[in-house]
């Protein structure tokens, strides 16, 4: 069920301006499971380049090695096959957007020029990381990597040989990635799979009718669909991936029937995917088999292109230009020789919707200034020679990606101090200078970038709403055709039943990013909420048809074993 009760009340679903979140901002959440994963990773990448350029005296080239290493961030959540696609692309993207800020930056060092050419980057860049689904930490660390670069001198007849630097260094940080692979090459498949049965079971024990339950069941739909989503894209073989594909199937019922359904017991098929040992077994009935044949039709069938998806992206686009390029100028007023860290501040804000914009905002504003007080603190550790640089450097890269997952604003506490420390590979600077100009940039940067988000209306998330809820009145119409018929094939009435729920899933989602909007027509809660309702209602009879809504008994049978 929505989130959003019904109302008929206009004062209630009419108010063309949001309130903008006060409460919970900085409020500290569960690590990620894999936390360690990405910043152990991280380090990896650095260390190795930055000591070897400390060993040949060439520390001052270590920023074009560390916009390599830093593509070992993407991906760690993606099936192997997968991830060494996206690692590949995101190694493209960072050579393509390095390879454009050099070549301008050795052809002009006019900083109006530069802060334009960099300001339409980050738009380029926010709009494909956001349409690909690329995941954290999405186009920040991109435009990172472009932005600075813009203002670090060059010729042209050095781009060729940073650019060798970058791309030894990232090849690097692909096989980093790609390393764990060979002690565990279906861990993301596995974990994709137990956090979807953590999810469901958190809504079966909700019995589907206590507080929280219909937030608890949005999260379990997308963490179902998550893990479909993995599933589809992994090279595991046949036998391991149906196994976990039947795992999937039995968070899916919990959904439709979480009073039937015993939380406990999905909760340890979770734990065990979670460990190294065998799969647990969730059975094998006619039903999943049938079920499974949906899902197989549905893969087979042509996906939407990421492309299609970069039209409702350009107000963010927009958003995104406008604040960089006014953040950028606005610290060229100001007299700071620094205009890409305002730059990239702004670039870091922009989320689904204002409010998330928002959050964002106080959250760098507030990690970025305390960042600041620990760079003057380690500063002088820091200085204390070549070596202890790169090792704060690789420290603060490990704190940044260890705490990043629990609040944003605390990951930047070490994000900030690593940036401060990588200006000084070419050489030492007055650390005064850096610290006063990084907090006036770091607050100029985000109070002109959420002006310029509140300036750009994103006024067609009103019509996605609309479209979202067409898609799933015709997703539904779908499924209640195919279960009046007397003998409906299962595979078909399964796939009908996957496009329901995806269907739903968009959804929420794109409700949830236009409650965040301001100004904007009024939005139809009461048509989501009947809505969702009688999808949900659907889904469940599609369920009880497909004959897999007996309960997960708590004394270890499955389903297969206690079939009504």
């Amino acid at each position: 069920m929505s989130s959003a009760p019904p109302t008929s009340d206009p004062t209630l679903t009419a108010r063309p301006v949001r309130r903008l979140p006060l409460t919970g901002v900085l409020r500290l959440g569960r690590p990620s499971d894999i936390w360690f994963k990405p910043a152990l990773s991280v380090v990896v990448s650095v260390a190795p380049p930055n000591l070897t350029l400390l060993a040949l005296g060439r520390l001052d080239l270590a920023m074009y090695t560390m916009a390599g290493s830093l593509c070992a961030l993407y991906a760690h959540n993606r099936p192997y096959a997968a991830r060494a696609r996206v690692l590949a692309w995101v190694v493209l993207g960072m050579l393509g957007g390095l390879a454009l800020s050099l070549v301008a930056a050795s052809l002009t060092s006019a900083a109006v020029v530069l802060v334009a050419v960099g300001a339409l980057m980050a738009a380029v860049q926010k709009a494909l990381c956001d349409a690909t689904r690329v995941g954290p930490p999405g186009n920040v660390v991109l435009t990172f990597i472009s932005s600075a670069s813009l203002f670090v001198p060059q010729t042209l007849g050095q781009v060729p040989g940073h650019l060798v630097l970058a791309a030894a260094a990232a090849a690097w940080a692909w096989l980093v990635g790609m390393a764990p692979g060979l002690l565990r090459p279906h861990g993301p498949e596995r974990r994709a799979t137990a956090q979807a049965l953590d999810t469901a079971a958190a809504y079966a024990a909700t019995r589907g009718t206590s507080d929280g339950h219909a937030r608890t069941r949005a999260a379990a739909a997308a963490a179902v669909q998550a893990a479909w989503q993995a599933l589809s894209v992994t090279g595991a073989r046949p036998g391991l991936r149906r196994a976990l594909e039947r795992l999937t199937v039995r968070a899916e019922v919990a959904l439709a029937a979480p009073a039937d359904t015993d939380p406990e017991r999905l909760r340890t098929w979770a734990r065990q995917l979670r460990g190294t040992g065998p799969l647990p077994s969730a059975g094998e009935t006619a039903a999943a088999t049938e079920e499974l044949l949906g899902v197989d039709a549905e893969n087979a069938a042509p996906h939407r292109p990421w492309w299609s998806r970069l039209g409702p992206l350009a107000p963010v686009a927009v958003r995104t230009a406008l604040g960089c390029a006014l953040a950028g100028y606005a610290s060229l007023a100001l007299g700071i020789g620094r205009p890409y860290w305002a730059l990239v501040t702004a670039a870091s804000l922009y989320q689904a919707n204002l409010a998330l914009t928002w959050s964002r905002s106080v959250q760098r504003v507030v990690g970025n200034l305390v960042g600041v007080l620990v760079f003057a603190v380690i500063a002088p550790l820091a200085h204390s020679g070549g070596l202890a640089l790169v090792l704060c450097c690789a420290a603060l890269n490990f704190g940044a990606e260890a705490l990043i997952g629990r609040n944003y604003w605390l990951g930047t506490i070490c994000v900030t101090p690593m940036a401060l420390l990588i200006t000084e590979f070419a050489g030492r600077q007055a650390e005064s200078d850096l610290i006063t100009e990084r907090a006036v940039d770091t607050v100029l940067g985000a109070l002109v970038g959420f002006a310029a988000a509140v300036a750009v209306t994103n006024r067609r998330t009103g019509d996605r709403v609309e479209h979202a809820l067409t898609a799933v009145d015709r997703a539904r119409e779908r499924a209640a055709r195919l279960l009046a018929e007397a003998g409906p094939a299962p595979a078909a009435l399964e796939s009908a039943r996957r496009s329901l729920a995806a269907a739903l899933v968009e959804l929420r989602a794109t409700v949830d990013a236009a409650s965040g909007e301001w100004w904007q027509r009024a939005l139809p809660q009461e048509r989501v909420v009947l809505t969702e309702q009688s999808a949900h209602r659907t889904l469940a009879a599609t369920v009880r048809r497909l004959g897999l809504d007996a309960p997960v008994a708590s004394t270890g049978r499955t389903t297969e074993d206690v079939r009504p």
